[in-house]
């Protein structure tokens, strides 16, 4: 993954993630294989897990340990009230943030509207 897509992606990772959970619960290593096949092919399980552990603490989702036929319980991660409307806000900022972004590259497309700019 190029770097500027990496740096990009550390700011919107917490919503993408919370935004799988808004699907339905899930656990760390569906989240990760969900991310790869939407394309994020290079995310570490471990970025994914160290995010869940923060969401966590925020009280951004619900945790339920499952028992899991391969080894230790899994925990698995729901959207909750909170979880929800912070992932509302993220899309409402990311609508706005999208918006501008195309505004701007659209009239980079035509150039300066102005000889001589301002």
């Amino acid at each position: 993954m190029p770097r500027q897509v990496t740096e990009m992606l550390k700011g919107i990772l917490e919503g993408l993630v919370l935004a799988i959970l808004g699907g339905g619960p899930a656990y760390g290593y569906e989240i990760t294989a969900r991310l790869r096949e939407e394309g994020f092919s290079d995310i570490a399980e471990g970025t994914i897990y160290a995010l869940l552990v923060r969401v966590e603490q925020r009280g951004l989702v619900d945790v339920e340990k499952v028992p899991s036929e391969k080894g230790p319980p899994r925990k698995v991660y729901s959207l909750n009230a909170q979880g929800g409307e912070y992932l509302e806000e993220f899309w409402a900022n990311w609508g706005f943030l999208s918006e501008r972004l195309e505004s701007l590259r659209a009239e980079g497309r035509t150039g300066p509207t102005t000889a001589g700019g301002m």
